[in-house]
């Protein structure tokens, strides 16, 4: 691909632009996913599966605005990617907790769903880059595989603060640890980039979980108690803000 053929591409793209303050947004996101979820489900105690119907309805509506939207739009992409995430993590803990598979069970089921998803949109698109994502077929794919990741991830987080013993800050160094091998694999080799922006986007929603429950959960339990609602809303301000600077960014080059 040319220069030119590059802009024209991202121009139509639906999706912004893979940066380092994308990932740092993406991982606000995820934990204010988990603060927001748990907010809903456990401190108005409206329970698992009721909070997800509420942040699926928000989700689905979200996401139909989203795919109507003829181009990249950041505040409804970035609100969107939240109601994914929220909805991830009341499904996840109804999946581990309320259908008592675990989380292992848990993370298997998602893990194989990512997977299929993933490749049934190779063979129907034949990429899975989502610098491809620019009409509405390609759309669907990239956001059903976004809602089994960010909904795999949250079972990820639990399995390894809970089931592997390693508590919110051991979670905390695993998932950086394994964020920072990709980041040196996309540095210093020739791995597949598609390849490495699904493993960095399924990694990044088990490190907002175990910071968002580290976050609001007790003392006692390894976290710092802080109440749920306040943090999540210390984190939207500051999503708002990656927001803000990215679109300003992306209008300067422009």
């Amino acid at each position: 691909m040319n220069q030119q053929e590059s802009s024209i591409a991202t121009h139509l793209s639906k999706v912004p632009q893979i940066t380092a303050l994308f990932w740092i947004t993406k991982i606000f996101a995820t934990t204010f996913g988990e603060t927001g979820g748990d907010a809903v489900s456990m401190s108005l105690n409206l329970g698992y599966l009721i909070s997800t119907f509420i942040f699926a309805a928000i989700f689905i509506a979200l996401l139909f605005f989203q795919i109507s939207s003829k181009s990249y739009r950041p505040y409804l992409y970035w609100f969107t990617i939240i109601a994914s995430t929220t909805v991830g993590t009341t499904l996840a803990d109804f999946v581990d907790r309320s259908l008592g598979i675990g989380y292992v069970g848990g993370s298997s089921l998602l893990l194989g769903l990512v997977c299929l998803s993933l490749f049934s949109w190779y063979k129907v698109e034949g990429s899975i880059s989502p610098h491809t994502v620019n009409y509405p077929r390609a759309e669907i794919f990239y956001w059903l595989t976004i809602t089994f990741s960010q909904t795999l991830g949250t079972a990820l987080g639990d399995w390894s603060a809970d089931t592997m013993g390693l508590g919110y800050s051991g979670g905390i160094i695993l998932f950086v640890g394994l964020i920072l091998m990709i980041l040196a694999l996309y540095k210093f080799t020739h791995v597949s980039r598609t390849l490495l922006f699904w493993s960095a986007f399924v990694l990044t929603r088990p490190l907002g979980a175990v910071v968002g429950d580290f976050l609001d959960k007790p003392i006692a339990s390894g976290g710092l108690d802080l109440s749920r609602f306040t943090a999540s809303a210390v984190i939207l301000i500051a999503i708002l803000l990656c927001i803000y600077f990215s679109n300003k960014t992306t209008v300067k080059k422009a």
